[in-house]
């Protein structure tokens, strides 16, 4: 991590990613400032931005705050019942909250089924409980690979309550690296490399800066969906 965060430092114009789906504002409790004119992923130089950008994908506003509304109302209860716990058996995670839930509400299942439409290929076997992951405002998720013998090559996540950055950095050589903007209510999905060949990360508040701007992390809650090995 060291030497990550001494490559970072000697960065100063990281290279970006011009994607369709852009943060043209942001929901009126979230503490982005508008980012017309900024993208949503930014790396390390232009050749990776451009190979694995077209592996990751943000798209702003993919919920509305109704939708929002009814992932909590289904959620909270049975959250609230589990402590923040900050340690994880794998080291991975630090001050969260996990369930899985395979029935949803009609509302919920509607978006669900959007998630799945544009992640994931037709037909395509799919993990079928949905991961919720509960950070805490302290909260935050460490550099790792999720296992290849659970999970496919696609991965794709609801952020709730909370903008928050995700980083990505190649496993082998840490001075390649990607910055995802992640704003509430939006959906990220990463596929094949930059699911396996990268470690991925959620950052703790006080290193939340992207591309040079304060990104305050609240508590995030994720709904994560996932497919099944091929």
């Amino acid at each position: 991590m060291k030497l990550l965060l001494n490559v970072l430092k000697r960065i100063h114009k990281p290279a970006v990613y011009t994607s369709q789906h852009r943060c043209l504002s942001s929901s009126a409790s979230s503490g982005l400032l508008p980012l017309r004119d900024e993208a949503l992923i930014v790396g390390s130089n232009p050749e990776l931005v451009h190979r694995i950008g077209s592996q990751v994908e943000v798209r702003t506003g993919f919920i509305t705050e109704e939708e929002e509304g009814a992932f909590l109302q289904e959620l909270e209860q049975g959250l609230k019942k589990k402590r923040y716990e900050f340690d994880h058996w794998d080291d991975a995670i630090h001050g969260y909250r996990e369930t899985e839930r395979v029935r949803w509400g009609e509302r919920c299942e509607e978006v669900l089924s959007r998630v799945r439409s544009v992640a994931f290929p037709e037909g395509g076997p799919l993990l079928g409980p949905v991961h919720i992951l509960d950070l805490d405002k302290t909260g935050y998720i460490k550099p790792h690979i999720d296992s290849v013998k659970f999970c496919g090559s696609t991965i794709a996540g609801l952020s709730l309550l909370s903008d928050s950055i995700m980083r990505l950095v190649k496993e082998d050589a840490a001075d390649e690296w990607l910055d995802l903007l992640l704003p509430r209510l939006s959906l990220y999905i990463l596929r094949d490399q930059a699911r396996y060949k990268f470690t991925h990360q959620i950052l703790k508040d006080e290193e939340s800066v992207f591309n040079g701007q304060k990104v305050p992390r609240l508590r995030r809650i994720s709904v994560i969906c996932r497919n099944l090995p091929g």
